[in-house]
């Protein structure tokens, strides 16, 4: 079973190599942080503010192609949790087939902002990051 949840805030710590997306269960109360690194905090920031680079970085790259191949990010699902890990797939469509691909949390949000995906998390994870805060 997976849990819908929503971007929440993002902590971006200039004096710290440790930054934070902390994500807020939709219709619940459960919260968690996933620290990620600063190329992919800006990123999420940048979109999260509407602010467009001058030229494609890697996540407006990777959205270009996804489009550009006919396909549709549909949702990311953070799906697993392990030594202090957090796994994600995205799921895209193209020509009506599902299209399940492995990516950290961090560059699968940094990808979803701009075009509103919903995020999901196995609920196993979510109960296993709830307990260890």
């Amino acid at each position: 079973m997976t849990v819908r949840m929503e971007l929440s805030r993002i902590l971006i710590r200039e004096t710290d190599d440790m930054h934070i997306v902390e994500l807020r269960e939709v219709d619940g109360e459960r919260v968690f942080p996933i620290v990620i690194g600063l190329t992919e905090a800006a990123a999420i920031e940048r979109r999260l503010m509407g602010q467009e680079p001058p030229r494609p970085l890697t996540h407006e790259l990777l959205a270009e192609v996804i489009a550009g191949l006919g396909a549709k990010l549909e949702k990311i699902v953070i799906t697993d949790l392990k030594k202090s890990t957090f796994f994600a797939r995205l799921h895209l469509r193209h020509n009506g087939e599902l299209i399940d691909i492995d990516s950290r949390p961090s560059d699968a949000i940094a990808l979803g902002v701009a075009q509103d995906v919903p995020i999901f998390v196995a609920e196993h994870v979510l109960e296993e990051a709830c307990r260890d805060l």
